[in-house]
């Protein structure tokens, strides 16, 4: 399985950001992973810079290198700015709304909890992480998942409000894409632009 299941922490400190949520490894040791990371200080050239950051895309989301081609495909044939159609297309998966809605923790464990086939999208059962959600269509978690011990854990105390394009019913456990997220919205410190220009050499 080509998917990454290393330290977390390592990558995070590779980007020197945690890309993953709050990390204390990050914390205590703020650069580069290796023997040599302290005095690390190589300047990365125009197309490192530029892999680099697509590289903490596909790690932030989750995402492998073929899903990650398609998906850029996808938004640069779709009318608009292709770097922020890339981010929205990321935003709207499945696994991402999941984590984004809070039943979820992390976005590993919204991936899980798609797979396993605890949660629906209008009423269906929806086992496909990569599912794109469409605005109108409601997430929820699966009547027989609800009393799931890890769902209660990240819904405690978690703060529906912190994305506009999402609403949350917590009576039902189901949030709804209102509608796709602008650029000024989507949290993620990536510079898209520099993705666009890797794959346009």
């Amino acid at each position: 399985m080509a998917r990454y299941i290393g330290p977390k922490s390592r990558i995070a400190r590779r980007f020197g950001e945690p890309i993953f949520g709050p990390d204390k490894a990050l914390q205590k040791r703020n650069y580069a992973p290796g023997q040599h990371g302290v005095n690390h200080r190589g300047k990365k050239s125009e197309y490192g810079v530029q892999l680099a950051e697509k590289q903490k895309a596909k790690y932030t989301y989750g995402v492998l290198e073929r899903q990650f081609r398609l998906l850029f495909a996808q938004a640069s044939r779709s009318k608009g700015i292709t770097g922020e159609i890339l981010l929205q297309l990321l935003e709207t998966r499945l696994d991402n709304i999941v984590y984004r809605l809070g039943i979820a923790p992390t976005r590993a464990a919204a991936r899980q909890l798609v797979s396993h086939r605890h949660i629906t999208v209008d009423g269906k059962v929806v086992n496909i992480p990569s599912y794109q959600v469409k605005p109108g269509q409601i997430v929820a978690v699966r009547e027989k998942s609800k009393s799931l011990e890890v769902i209660a854990n990240s819904l405690q105390g978690f703060n529906h409000q912190k994305y506009p394009w999402l609403e949350w019913d917590q009576n039902l456990l189901a949030g709804k894409l209102l509608n796709i997220p602008v650029r000024e919205d989507i949290p993620e410190n990536i510079k898209e632009q520099l993705i666009v220009e890797l794959y346009s050499k």
